[in-house]
C-alpha cells in the first residue's frame, strides 16, 4: 500500500514555513549547493538573470528568503512566492516598481502576494480530496460491512485506516465530526469542517460524480461510503494497468449502477429456495449422515449461476469447474442439474458397492452435463472435476482439462471455454498449489485465459480461527501476486452478490485474467454434520444460533419491497420440496451405485456403449524404413531458412544425421521417432516439465534458438508431414505439484493425445506425491476415470548425490494394485494384465523398447498412466544403441529381454541367472565381460516391472534349471525394485527356489554424496552379483 500521507505531502505545493523545516532538516552544513525544487518545462533563458555563473546568487538569496522573507528585496519576495506556488519562470519575475510608482500600483504588487495563499489552499484543498478518494478506492474495503454475523473483521483488524472520513457507525453525526476533526483541522487533508459543503471538481479517476463533473464535498464521501464501505469491499488498486482500474471503478463507483428488476429479484428468490430447501431436506432424510452442507453460504447457488449466465451470454459454452467437498452435493444438483434420485440413492445403506472400482464418496464424486441455459437460451456444458480430501488439489487439475478443452476447439483466446474454481478460506491461504496454479495463470502453455475464483469465507478452518491460521488481513491475498482483482461480499446480501458476480464474469470475458469473489460467510454447522463446534467457537456460535437464514431475509425484503407476496413464496418453497420428495421416492428403486454416471470426463467414442474397450489386442507397434529414416532426418536438420543454430548443436545434430545412416538411434533419437510417427497418426503430443524442451541434460533440443535474433525459435517436430497433429512442448514454471496436476487435468480431456510430464531428476517428483497418491495411482479404481499421462523420471545412480540418484521406484511399485502370491490366469495375457493393472511401470535399458513403450501408450485399446524411470549415462552411452531392425513392422515392446550371449545357446551350463532392470545390465555385462563368464552368469532384463511380467520369467526361470537366481540392483536393499520383484519371482517359480539379492546394503539416503564411496559400493554388488559362492552359507 502507498503511504498516503508521504503522497499528499510531495503533491502539495509547500507553504515557506513547511519549506524552510524541510530544507532545514536536510540541509548540508556546508558547502552548499543548489537544490531545484521544481522541474520547469520552459527554458531557464525565460528570466533573464537564471544562469550558471548567477546560481550561487541566487541560492544565497533563496536561503536568506526562506529563513525571513522581509531579508530580501521585495522583486525576489513576489519571485519565490510565485516560484513556489508553481508560476512558470516566465511568469515568476515581476520587475520593482520605479522610484516613481504610485501608491496604487504598488498595492496591487502587494496584494499578488497576498492573495497567493488563497490560491494554495485551493490546489492544497483538490490535492486533498484526490486523496481522500483514492483512499477510499485503496482501503475502503477494510471497513466495509462484510461479516454477516458482524463479530469479526473479515481483514482481521478492527482498526480504521488513518486516511479514511468514516467508523463503522457509518456517519453518525458526533463520531463523524470526530474523526473530520482528527482528519482535516491542522491534519492530514487540511480540510475544515466547514469545507463539507464546498464544491470540488471531481478527478478523472473517478465515477462517483456520474453526469455531474464536481460535487460538494459531503456528497463525494457518501459516494465513496456507498462505493466502497457497504456489503462490498474492493481490492483492485495494486493492479498497475490504468484502463483496468478504472474499469473496476465504473463498475462500482456509478451511481445506482447496482439496480435490479423485480424478475432479476424473483429469479434470485427461487435460486436461493433451491439451495436452502436442499439441505434442509437432506438434513430431515438423513440428519445423522456426513454431507458438508452448505448452510450459512447457501448464496453460493445463485453466485455460481449468475457467473454461468453472464459467461454464457459473453459466448462461452463450457464451463469446467473444481471445488471442495462443503456444498458439492448442492452445486451438483442445482447448478450442474445432477438427477436428484441419483444424489439421493448414495445416502441409502443398502447400496451395493459400485458397478466398476472401489468408488469414492458421495462429495468427492465429478459429473459431466450438457443443458440449455434457461437465462440465455444457449446450450452450455458444465463439468465438475472429481476430487480428492486434498483441498486445492483439483485446482491444477481442472485448469489443465480447461487448457485441453479450449486447445481441442480451437479456443485460443478463452472466449468458448472457462474454469470455475471454489475454494475454501483456510485452504486459499494456506494450500501452496494455490499459489502455484496463480503462477501458471499469465503463461504461454498455460493460461485459461481467465478463471473465475469463489472463495467460501466461512471464517474459519474446521476448528481453527482465521487469527491462527494466515498473516495475511484476508484469505485471498495471493491472489494479488497476478494481479487479480478481489470482490469481498457480504453473503447476506443476495443482490451484492450477484452483482458482484456479474462483475466479475464480465472481467473476465473483458480481460481474460483471474478474478476473486470472497464470500465472507458463515458456517451453520460444525465441520460436518455430525461435529460439535462449541467445543473450539463458542462465541462465535453462540452468534451463529441467533443468526436469520439469508433466504427468510431475502424474502422478507422482497415481500416488504411488495416484489413477491407470502403465499407467492410459499408457493415457490412447496413446489421444490415436492420435486425432492418425488426424487427421494425414485431413488429407492436404485440398487446399485454406477460410477459411470458420474464421470467427469466422458470419451464418446473410444469405448464400446457400456464402457468397454473395443477390443483386447495391441497392434504391432513397429514402423516402417522410410519413416524412421524421414523422422531422423528432419531431427538432424534445421527446416527454416536463414536461422543461426549455436555451434556445439550443429554438431549434436551432424551426429543424429550420421546414426541415421548407419540405421541406429540413441535414446533422444528415439523419443525423436516415436513422437514423429504418432503426430503422422494425427495424436497431438504435449510434452512438459522443467528445461524439458532442451532438456536436463542438453540431449532432446526439441527447440532451437537463433543465436541472431532474440525470441525466435524453431521446432523442427512441427515440420514433419502435411497434415500432422501440433506438438506442443513447453518449459514449465518450477513447480512439480502444479505442473503435473495441470498436465493430469491435460490428458483427462481426450485419449487421443500423449501427454508426457518430465521431472528435472526423478527426485524432484515427491514435490507432486499428492497428485500422484490421490489421481494418478487411484484415479480409474476411484472414479472409473482413465488416464494416459506419461511421467518422465530421469533415475540412476551415478555418483551425483542423494537427491540427484532416485526416482524412488519403490514408492511406485508398492502402490501397483497386482498381487505377488498369485500367478495370474488370464487369456491375451500381457494386453489383458495392462488393463487389469492401475498404473504401468517401465525401466527400458534400449532406445528401441523406449520408443516402442510410449507408442503402444497410444495404440492400446484403453489408457493407463505410464511411469518410466528414464536414464542419464544412457543417453550418451555408447552400447545405449537401437538398430532399426528393432523398430520396423511386427515389432513390440519387450516386456522381458532375455540372455542372447553363451549362456542362452548352452542354458543347462549356466550356474547363475541375474535378474535386472534398467542401466545397471551395462555394468553388469561390462564385469561378466572382464571376468570371462559369460557362459556362467545369465542376465536377464525385465523392462516392464509392472504389471508384472509373470508369464516370460516364468520361461526364463525354467529355461536354467541348475542355475541360482539373484536379483541385482543398484538402489539400496530397502529401496529400488527387490521388496517387489521376490514375491513375485518366487511365484513364479511355486517357491521351489531362494531369490538371493545382490546390491547395496539397506539406507536412509538413496545414494552417497561421495564419488569413492558410490564407486566402491558399485564394485562390491559386482563381487557379490559374480562370485558363485557369495550364497552358500545362506543356502
Amino acid at each position: 500500500m502507498l503511504n498516503l500521507r508521504t503522497c499528499a505531502a510531495k503533491l502539495r505545493p509547500l507553504t515557506a514555513s513547511q519549506t524552510v523545516k524541510t530544507i532545514s532538516q536536510h540541509r548540508p552544513a556546508a558547502p552548499r549547493t543548489f537544490q531545484q525544487l521544481r522541474c520547469y518545462s520552459a527554458p531557464v533563458a525565460a528570466e533573464p538573470f537564471l544562469s550558471g555563473t548567477s546560481s550561487n546568487y541566487v541560492e544565497e538569496m533563496y536561503y536568506a528568503w526562506l529563513e525571513n522573507p522581509k531579508s530580501v528585496h521585495k522583486s525576489w519576495d513576489i519571485f519565490f512566492r510565485n516560484a513556489n506556488a508553481g508560476a512558470a519562470p516566465g511568469t515568476a519575475y515581476q520587475s520593482p516598481p520605479p522610484l516613481t510608482t504610485s501608491l496604487s500600483t504598488l498595492s496591487q504588487a502587494q496584494s499578488l502576494v497576498q492573495a497567493q495563499p488563497n490560491v494554495d489552499k485551493l490546489v492544497e484543498d483538490h490535492l486533498a480530496v484526490q486523496s481522500l478518494i483514492r483512499a477510499y478506492q485503496i482501503r475502503g474495503h477494510h471497513v466495509a460491512q462484510l461479516d454477516p454475523l458482524g463479530i469479526l473483521d473479515a481483514d482481521l483488524d478492527s482498526s480504521l485506516p488513518a486516511d479514511i472520513i468514516t467508523s463503522t457507525d457509518k456517519l453518525d453525526l458526533a463520531v463523524f465530526k470526530e474523526r473530520l476533526r482528527v482528519l482535516t483541522v491542522g491534519g492530514f487533508y487540511g480540510l475544515d469542517e466547514s469545507d463539507l459543503d464546498k464544491v470540488f471538481h471531481l478527478p478523472t479517476t473517478t465515477f462517483i460524480g456520474g453526469n455531474e463533473s464536481a460535487l460538494p464535498l459531503r456528497e463525494i464521501i457518501r459516494r465513496l461510503e456507498m462505493a466502497y464501505c457497504q456489503h462490498i469491499g474492493v481490492e483492485f488498486m495494486f493492479i498497475n494497468d490504468l484502463e483496468q482500474c478504472q474499469w473496476i471503478r465504473q463498475k462500482f463507483e456509478t451511481p445506482g449502477i447496482m439496480q435490479f428488476t423485480n424478475e432479476e429479484k424473483r429469479t434470485l428468490l427461487a435460486r436461493l429456495v433451491r439451495s436452502t430447501r436442499f439441505e434442509e431436506f437432506l438434513h430431515r432424510k438423513w440428519s445423522s449422515e456426513k454431507r458438508f452442507g452448505l448452510e450459512g453460504c447457501e448464496v453460493l447457488i445463485p453466485a455460481l449461476k449468475t457467473i454461468i449466465d453472464k459467461s454464457s451470454e459473453k459466448g462461452v459454452d463450457y464451463v469446467i469447474m473444481g471445488m471442495p467437498h462443503r456444498g458439492r452435493l448442492n452445486v451438483l444438483a442445482n447448478v450442474i442439474r445432477k438427477e436428484l434420485e441419483q444424489i439421493f440413492c448414495q445416502f441409502d445403506s443398502k447400496l451395493e458397492a459400485a458397478d466398476e472400482g472401489s468408488g469414492d464418496v458421495k462429495y468427492h464424486l465429478g459429473m459431466y452435463h450438457r443443458r440449455i441455459n434457461r437465462v440465455t437460451d444457449r446450450n452450455i456444458t458444465l463439468s465438475l472435476v472429481a476430487n480428492p480430501s486434498h483441498l486445492e488439489a483439483a485446482d491444477p487439475v481442472v485448469q489443465g482439462k480447461t487448457k485441453a478443452e479450449q486447445f481441442y476447439c480451437g479456443d485460443t483466446e478463452g472466449k468458448k471455454v472457462m474454469s470455475i474454481l471454489l475454494h475454501g478460506d483456510a485452504a486459499f491461504a494456506g494450500q501452496g498449489i494455490v499459489y502455484e496454479t496463480f503462477h501458471l495463470s499469465d503463461l504461454p502453455s498455460y493460461t485459461t485465459h481467465g478463471t473465475v475464483h469463489v472463495v467460501v469465507n466461512n471464517q474459519i478452518g474446521f476448528t481453527t480461527d482465521p487469527r491462527m491460521a494466515r498473516s495475511s488481513p484476508y484469505p485471498t491475498d495471493v491472489a494479488r501476486v497476478v494481479n487479480a482483482p478481489i470482490f469481498h461480499v457480504n453473503a447476506d446480501d443476495p443482490e451484492a452478490v450477484v452483482y458482484v458476480c456479474n462483475v466479475a464474469a464480465e472481467w473476465r470475458s473483458t480481460f481474460h485474467k483471474d478474478v476473486v469473489v470472497d464470500l465472507v460467510c458463515y458456517r451453520r454447522n460444525g465441520h460436518n454434520e455430525m461435529d460439535e463446534p462449541m467445543f473450539t467457537q463458542p462465541l462465535m456460535y453462540k452468534q451463529i444460533r441467533k443468526q436469520k437464514p439469508v433466504l427468510q431475509k431475502y424474502a422478507e425484503l422482497l415481500i416488504s419491497q411488495g416484489v413477491v407476496n407470502q403465499p407467492e413464496y410459499e408457493e415457490e418453497i412447496a413446489k421444490y420440496d415436492k420435486i425432492c420428495e418425488e426424487a427421494h421416492a425414485r431413488s429407492k428403486d436404485e440398487k446399485i451405485l454406477h460410477i459411470k454416471h458420474w464421470l467427469d470426463s466422458p470419451w464418446p467414442g473410444f469405448f464400446t456403449l457400456d464402457g468397454q474397450p473395443r477390443s483386447m489386442t495391441c497392434p504391432s507397434t513397429g514402423l516402417n524404413e522410410e519413416d524412421l529414416t524421414h523422422i531422423g532426418q528432419v531431427a538432424s536438420s534445421v527446416p527454416v531458412e536463414d536461422f543461426t543454430i549455436h555451434g556445439g548443436l550443429s554438431r549434436i545434430l551432424k551426429t543424429r544425421g550420421e546414426m541415421v545412416k548407419n540405421r541406429t538411434v540413441d535414446w533422444a533419437l528415439a523419443e525423436y521417432m516415436a513422437f514423429g510417427s504418432l503426430l503422422k497418426e494425427g495424436i497431438h503430443i504435449r510434452l512438459s516439465g522443467q528445461d524439458v524442451e532442451r532438456g536436463t541434460f542438453s540431449h532432446r533440443h526439441h527447440v532451437l534458438h537463433d543465436q541472431n535474433v532474440d525470441k525466435r525459435t524453431c521446432i523442427p517436430m512441427n515440420h514433419l508431414w502435411p497434415n500432422q497433429a501440433p506438438y506442443t512442448v513447453c518449459n514449465s514454471s518450477l513447480s512439480e505439484y502444479g505442473v503435473l496436476g495441470f498436465e493430469l487435468g491435460f490428458a483427462m480431456a481426450s485419449p487421443n493425445a500423449l501427454v508426457l510430464w518430465e521431472a528435472q531428476f526423478g527426485d524432484f517428483h515427491n514435490t507432486a506425491q499428492c497428485i500422484i497418491d490421490q489421481f494418478i495411482c487411484p484415479g480409474q479404481a476411484k472414479w472409473v476415470r482413465q488416464n494416459g499421462i506419461v511421467l518422465l523420471l530421469p533415475h540412476g545412480m551415478e555418483g551425483m548425490g542423494p537427491e540427484h540418484s532416485s526416482a524412488r521406484p519403490e514408492r511406485f511399485l508398492q502402490m501397483c494394485n497386482d498381487d505377488p502370491d498369485v500367478f495370474p490366469k488370464l487369456d491375451d495375457f500381457d494386453v489383458r494384465q495392462l488393463y487389469e493393472c492401475n498404473w504401468i511401470v517401465v525401466n527400458c535399458s534400449t532406445p528401441a523398447n523406449f520408443f516402442h513403450v510410449l507408442r503402444r501408450q497410444i495404440l492400446l485399446p484403453f489408457r493407463k498412466p505410464l511411469i518410466i524411470f528414464t536414464p542419464k549415462s544412457l543417453l550418451r552411452h555408447p552400447e545405449a544403441r537401437s538398430s532399426f531392425d528393432d523398430m520396423l513392422p511386427g515389432t513390440h515392446f519387450l516386456r522381458v529381454i532375455p540372455d542372447s550371449g553363451p549362456a542362452a545357446q548352452n542354458p543347462e551350463q549356466v550356474k547363475r541367472v541375474l535378474f535386472c532392470t534398467g542401466k545397471v545390465y551395462y555394468d553388469l555385462t561390462r564385469e561378466r565381460k572382464a571376468r570371462q563368464m559369460e557362459a556362467d552368469v545369465a542376465i536377464t532384463r525385465v523392462e516392464q516391472l509392472s504389471p508384472f511380467p509373470f508369464d516370460l520369467l516364468q520361461r526364463e526361470a525354467q529355461k536354467y534349471p541348475a542355475a541360482e537366481l539373484v536379483w541385482c540392483q543398484e538402489e539400496h536393499k530397502n529401496q529400488g525394485y527387490y521388496d517387489y520383484v521376490k514375491p513375485r519371482l518366487r511365484t513364479t517359480i511355486d517357491r521351489a527356489k531362494p531369490v538371493w539379492y545382490a546390491g547395496r546394503e539397506p539406507a536412509a539416503a538413496p545414494a552417497t554424496g561421495n564419488k569413492k564411496t558410490h564407486l566402491t559400493e558399485l564394485q562390491r554388488l559386482l563381487d557379490t552379483a559374480f562370485n558363485l559362492d557369495a550364497f552358500k552359507d545362506l543356502a
